[in-house]
Order: structure tokens, then sequence, then C-alpha cells
């Protein structure tokens, strides 16, 4: 029962966001959960950092390959992560301001129990 109140909150949030006349990141279209209307200097931001990151897995994996020193691995191991971590403080970010605060303002109890919700999942996945 968890699941299924759990699932139409989240419809509710979706269909909310789909009503909205205004043009924000948390706008989805029909079809699926593509974001419309993400901020270009926020998405080229991301994609670089995503770039650079696919970068240093490609230098993690030559590291391997060439049995290098284990703690040094590591390091870089956890240089990704930081990097990682910084992608998603940046959208974590983005979504607060955006989406986060649109739910809020709605008035709307159900579509605002389903954002508090939604950032609750996000904030437990991310202190594991």
């Amino acid at each position: 029962m968890a699941v299924t109140a759990k699932r139409t909150t989240r419809n509710a949030v979706k269909d909310s966001r789909r009503s909205s006349t205004g043009k924000c990141a948390c706008d989805t279209a029909v079809s699926g959960r593509k974001a419309i209307g993400v901020d270009p200097g926020l998405k080229e931001a991301n994609q670089h950092r995503l770039r650079r990151i696919e970068g240093q897995i490609r230098g993690l994996q030559k590291m391997v390959d060439e049995d290098r020193y284990c703690a040094d691995i590591i390091t870089q191991v956890a240089s990704v992560q930081e990097a990682l971590r910084g992608v998603a403080r940046n959208l974590m970010k983005n979504h607060l301001h955006h989406c986060t605060a649109k739910a809020l303002r709605s008035g709307k109890k159900e579509v605002t129990e389903a954002m508090y919700d939604e950032l609750l999942e996000l904030i437990y996945a991310h202190l594991r």
C-alpha cells in the first residue's frame, strides 16, 4: 500500500509539472521524465565536468592495467567520487531553486508532500 501511495504522490508532482504554464527545468515531457527548459549554463558546466570525469576514469583503467601502486589508484578514485558529488550538488541546487520551490508554492498538499518525499529519497541515497 505504501508503494501505491508513493506512486500516486509522484504522479501528482508530475501532473502538477505538466499543467504549469511556465518553463522550468522540472517541466517534464508527457512521454517520460525528460526535463524541459534546463538552464543551458548548468547543462554545459555539468557536461564539461562529466567529460573530465570520463577522462579520469580512463586514467584509472590505465593505472590498473599498469599495476600502479594501490594507494595512488585509491587517491584517484576518491578524486572521481568528489567530482561526481560536485555534479550531484549542482543538480540538487538547481532542483531546489526551481522544481522544489515550484512544488512548495503550488499550495497543493499532495504535491508538496510528494516533493518532500522525493527530496528525502535523494538525500538518503547520497548519504550512503
